[in-house]
């Protein structure tokens, strides 16, 4: 079944919740941002028990908070943002349950299979998490990286995902087209990741109440999880509570 999974995303050092596709060098628009710290998010997730969130950096000079973060709920929250095989291990260490990874994988726009395995004999399969964030183009899906300004060649589709999927415990895909503006999911997108994907999968982008939840359950069969930012009232939307999600997922463990 479908289950709410919560974020912490972090942009200049500050915990906000920003429009995905107008990330860029220069800074971001700007939906939300939080007068709370990282620390705040994740005691409050940890006590909801609320398992399987991801802390994103969204740049540089967010170290702090995330370190914060994954201290506050050691083995309760993911981490990606700059991870590489250098610094993967010592996320885990931090308190991280698994790790996120996805410019890394790249090398000069090609996915780096070198780099997979590097990154896989520093973690292990079974905490390595794939983001394999998107931008939609006339071809399809393709995985966006460096903060989804840089489109590459590669292509979601069933067979990466099934070759992918070999390698990692979970994908995270975040549309990046419609993240942070709380106009609907990708409700195509989710739909194939539910046909395609036979590992956990967690779609992040454009929900903006609880019937998205009922969507992503109905048009994923189940198989897909949703994570709800911008929309959600501890980020300053209007759309749905965390009491409401908390509800949804106490009902889904119990059915």
């Amino acid at each position: 079944m479908t289950f709410f999974r919560p974020c912490i995303d972090l942009h200049q050092g500050q915990v906000k919740q920003i429009v995905g596709g107008s990330l860029s060098d220069q800074g971001a628009q700007t939906n939300f941002i939080s007068q709370h710290d990282a620390e705040y998010y994740a005691g409050l997730y940890h006590q909801h028990g609320l398992q399987g969130g991801h802390v994103i950096a969204l740049g540089p000079g967010n170290e702090e908070q995330v370190l914060k973060a994954l201290g506050a709920w050691p083995g309760g929250l993911q981490f990606g943002g700059g991870v590489n095989h250098a610094n993967a291990a010592s996320y885990l260490e931090a308190g991280a349950s698994h790790v996120i990874v996805t410019s890394y994988l790249f090398e000069d726009g090609q996915f780096s299979w070198a780099r997979l395995d590097k990154i896989k004999q520093e973690v292990g399969v079974e905490r390595l998490v794939l983001d394999l964030s998107c931008r939609q183009t006339n071809k399809g899906w393709q995985i966006a990286t460096n903060r989804w300004q840089t489109v590459t060649d590669t292509i979601i589709d069933g067979a990466t995902l099934a070759e992918l999927e070999k390698h990692c415990a979970e994908f995270l895909i975040h549309a990046a087209d419609v993240e942070g503006l709380q106009a609907g999911i990708d409700e195509q997108l989710v739909a194939k990741l539910g046909d395609w994907c036979s590992i956990p999968v967690t779609y992040a982008g454009g929900a903006r109440s609880l019937a998205d939840l009922k969507l992503v359950n109905q048009l994923s069969s189940g198989k897909v999880d949703l994570t709800i930012g911008s929309a959600l009232n501890i980020f300053g939307g209007s759309g749905v509570t965390l009491e409401e999600c908390i509800r949804w997922n106490q009902a889904e463990g119990a059915s």
